[in-house]
């Protein structure tokens, strides 16, 4: 008789932690999810790639292949197309890498330009030795991403006007700079673009003297694409 008491208080027992135990289970079922859901947020917020983490490549136009344009008597030149050009692009080196940015300078012709992923390659150039002012840039003419590649110059052409002062050139974009030879060594999936900083004739004291200036111009113009400010125009 005591043995079947006690058989039947167990079973009570078992009974209401088996209740006990459903009524948890539920209650996760439940609530789980809202419980979860920020952890899990907040998890992917920790790992997701941030601003400062992204690379950007820069070509020092004509750096380890050749002068580029050379402004002056040939035995005595004033500008170097190459210097001016390598000056700057350490400028803007400097300024990314202070906002957290990975950079790479590479040269014309740099090995490491085969299937480059980056956020985006932009190539520094400076124009001819005649007396005109102005800047361009374009981007491949046979781009695979061409609505990005043309936020990307939409970003340039705002950006770098703002902070240099110069105008578009854009009647003198040549052949050269649509099928430029960095344009096909890439990843198509790279945003890529050339930019012309200035003639070295007309704007040859901002190119040299205001430096700071047009590496300012540069590096607003990689902020904003970067950002995603400025749509396609």
């Amino acid at each position: 008789m005591i043995r079947q008491v006690l058989i039947r208080r167990l079973q009570r027992v078992f009974l209401i932690l088996s209740i006990v135990l459903f009524a948890g289970i539920v209650y996760l079922a439940v609530t789980g999810i809202g419980y979860l859901r920020p952890r899990a947020i907040e998890r992917l917020i920790l790992i997701t790639p941030t601003p400062e983490g992204e690379t950007v490549a820069l070509i020092s136009g004509h750096a380890g292949y050749d002068s580029g344009a050379i402004c002056g008597e040939s035995n005595a030149p004033t500008l170097l197309e190459a210097d001016v050009v390598a000056n700057i692009a350490d400028l803007v080196r400097q300024r990314l890498q202070d906002a957290g940015l990975e950079v790479l300078i590479l040269e014309e012709y740099d090995d490491r330009l085969t299937d480059l992923d980056t956020e985006l390659l932009l190539s520094l150039h400076a124009d001819s030795c005649i007396g005109a002012s102005g800047f361009k840039a374009t981007n491949p003419l046979n781009s695979a991403i061409p609505a990005t590649e043309r936020r990307l110059i939409a970003c340039i052409n705002t950006e770098y006007a703002a902070q240099t002062g110069l105008s578009l050139h854009t009647n003198s974009i040549t052949h050269d700079m649509t099928y430029y030879h960095a344009f096909r060594k890439v990843l198509p999936t790279t945003p890529t673009a050339i930019l012309e900083l200035g003639f070295l004739g007309g704007d040859g004291p901002l190119l040299t003297q205001e430096a700071d200036r047009v590496a300012a111009g540069i590096t607003e113009s990689i902020f904003c694409f970067l950002r995603g400010a400025t749509t396609a125009q």
